[in-house]
């Protein structure tokens, strides 16, 4: 049996059983020979490290933008960081993901997911958005695969932010691997839109006509956000140039 025979297969069950690895033994044991078993379980420990670096990853970027944070504490007296969230999709998100890009299900496709390891750093003002994604453009390790302006350019929903993928080395016991990252950058005004918007657009049963009054609604407050935001900048370079 061909390795991609075993492998297709085995990753799909792991992403529609969420990577549970007893639930991922006992379907492929009615599926495969023991020696093709064996197989997809080494397969199954390589994505289990794959993960394992898309944290190593995620520290990486993590460590990167709290030491700009307190470089920028230490040389002007303010942090432009708020907070750092971070998280690895869920192999089932990832299964949905694939499945929605026509993608087969399997060891290769996962090349194609730039965002399984995401880091999304929450800022006080739109300029220390653009002022760490430069800083963090500028370091000699770090590759830009994609950039999207979504604060310029704001989605038709009204989302706004400012999405990278990056390349990033991971040091390993024996190796070097390079792991991609995507990073988000918003203010407190744009995540706290995004996260009650992300809420309301997963409630069920809603009529076209909800829909569409929301979707109005939600687009308007997305607007007021993003002149508060621009409000609250210029207090700021007010009282920064008095």
């Amino acid at each position: 049996m061909d390795m991609k025979d075993i492998v297709t297969p085995m990753v799909g069950t792991m992403l529609q059983t969420g990577g549970n690895s007893a639930s991922l033994a006992q379907q492929l044991s009615s599926l495969f020979d023991e020696a093709s078993i064996l197989k997809a379980r080494e397969t199954y420990e390589e994505l289990k490290s794959l993960m394992s670096c898309y944290q190593c990853a995620i520290l990486e970027i993590e460590t990167k933008f709290k030491v700009l944070n307190e470089r920028f504490s230490l040389n002007y007296e303010r942090n432009p960081i708020e907070t750092i969230k971070t998280r690895i999709k869920s192999p089932k998100s990832i299964g949905e993901k694939l499945i929605r890009r026509n993608l087969p299900l399997n060891y290769d496709s996962l090349e194609e997911i730039h965002d399984i390891a995401g880091v999304r750093v929450i800022c006080s003002f739109v300029d220390d958005i653009y002022m760490l994604a430069d800083c963090l453009l500028k370091q000699d390790d770090i590759r830009l695969i994609q950039q999207k302006d979504y604060i310029a350019h704001p989605k038709e929903n009204g989302y706004r932010s400012f999405h990278l993928i990056v390349e990033v080395p991971v040091f390993l016991e024996t190796e070097k691997r390079l792991m991609k990252v995507e990073v988000q950058l918003r203010t407190i005004a744009m995540e706290f839109w995004a996260n009650l918007e992300h809420k309301l657009r997963y409630k069920k049963n809603l009529s076209e006509e909800l829909t569409a009054l929301t979707s109005s609604e939600l687009s308007e407050c997305a607007k007021m956000s993003a002149q508060l935001d621009l409000k609250m900048q210029k207090v700021r370079d007010i009282i920064e140039n008095s």
